[in-house]
């Protein structure tokens, strides 16, 4: 044991992956991945956080997203209880979007995402400089 190191581990503690569900059972993050690693999601929701937006806002705070994309990812977030739609009735409808608080509890993950990405730019920017140059030919860029 390390000077640093006191806590005492349990072989099962050691050897168990960061992400983990007990066998057989499905802890749902699949699908989490799956809805957050979307080109659109995290933009919306973070649009989101700022508060209530009317569908055209949140079309021009969220640059290159096109109408069919931007209508799907608020159904599939709506769909999902982070996104509540409210429809007023008038002529022409007028509908808006906010986080319900299942999103909003969201929005600190999304901000730690946001400060890795801050924090780690420069080094993720050198990596890939520093692995193109090594590999010319490779088709992944």
């Amino acid at each position: 044991m390390s000077v640093g190191h006191t806590a005492v581990t349990t072989p099962a503690e050691e050897t168990r992956p960061v992400v983990w569900c007990e066998e057989g059972v499905d802890c749902g993050i699949r699908d989490l991945l799956h809805r957050l690693g979307d080109r659109w999601t995290v933009l919306v929701v973070v649009e989101l956080a700022q508060g209530v937006r009317r569908f055209r806002e949140l079309q021009r705070a969220v640059p290159g997203i096109s109408q069919r994309m931007l209508t799907l990812t608020v159904r599939r977030l709506e769909r999902d209880g982070l996104v509540s739609r409210t429809v007023h009735p008038t002529i022409p409808p007028q509908v808006e979007y906010e986080l319900t608080p299942l999103g909003h509890s969201l929005t600190h993950l999304v901000r730690a995402m946001a400060d890795w990405s801050y924090d780690h730019h420069d080094a993720i920017v050198d990596s890939r400089q520093s692995w193109d140059a090594a590999n010319p030919e490779s088709e992944i860029r």
